[in-house]
């Protein structure tokens, strides 16, 4: 049961998921793709921009996950001290922004077409921003911290101050007054959006979230091998 663990069958068994993602995504993104850009119907009120939602949606459903992931893990490894799960926050935060930045980003160009304007500071994009800045400072925290330890500390109060502004994202539009439109997919109830937008939406998500998988077994993946050369050289030394 500890080999499972062990870095060398973790290496191993990222490698054969690293071929087995290659050999499917792009497949799965022509699909996707096709869906979004294609079958899908433009909406009634936006028009054509609406396929931004394609992107933008999973990518702010991701940015969210991520955090709230590397919050949760964070607090396992203050408590546990799992080395392994230090590996996976570095690994997953730099994923998490990329897709915060996306989700900002798609929302500003799709904003201009929706709403007139490219920016303003409502309490869901202001939010998504500060989410941005928790991503940003969990990775210098990594990055300029020489001890694992006291990284490990800093890094996990800011996961858990952090983890504070998901729900306000999450709840943004109900709290407070602002452009965005309430949630149109529910998980308990009914949801307002039509199965043709439905469809390549979760298409969309679904080959997102192998990228994301891809790009973290990748980066675990270098991860490990930094660490196996820090112990060699200490072993040298």
């Amino acid at each position: 049961m500890l080999n499972f663990f062990h870095n060398s069958y973790i290496f191993f068994l990222i490698e054969k998921l690293i071929n087995f993602i290659n050999s499917i995504f792009f497949v799965l993104l022509l699909i996707a793709l096709s869906f979004a850009l294609v079958f899908s119907p433009p909406d009634y009120l936006q028009g054509e921009s609406v396929r931004i939602m394609y992107v933008h949606v999973p990518a702010a459903w991701i940015s969210l996950a991520s955090f709230s992931c590397i919050a949760i893990l964070s607090i396992l490894n203050f408590i546990f001290k799992i080395k392994n799960l230090k590996l996976i926050t570095k690994s997953i935060a730099p994923i998490g922004l990329m897709f915060t930045c996306i989700a900002i980003v798609t929302g500003s160009i799709w904003g201009q077409p929706t709403w007139g304007t490219f920016w303003a500071w409502d309490a869901r994009i202001t939010s998504m921003v500060i989410l941005a800045l928790f991503y940003l400072i969990f990775i210098v925290i990594h990055k300029f911290f020489d001890e694992d330890d006291k990284a490990n500390k800093i890094s996990s109060i800011v996961a858990v101050i952090g983890l504070i502004n998901i729900p306000i994202i999450k709840y943004s539009v109900e709290w407070w007054s602002t452009l965005h439109q309430p949630a149109s997919i529910k998980i308990s109830g009914t949801s307002t959006i039509h199965s043709s937008m439905l469809t390549p939406l979760l298409l969309m998500f679904f080959v997102l979230i192998l990228y994301c998988a891809l790009i973290f077994l990748m980066k675990y993946k270098t991860e490990i091998i930094r660490i196996k050369k820090k112990n060699l050289k200490r072993y040298d030394q």
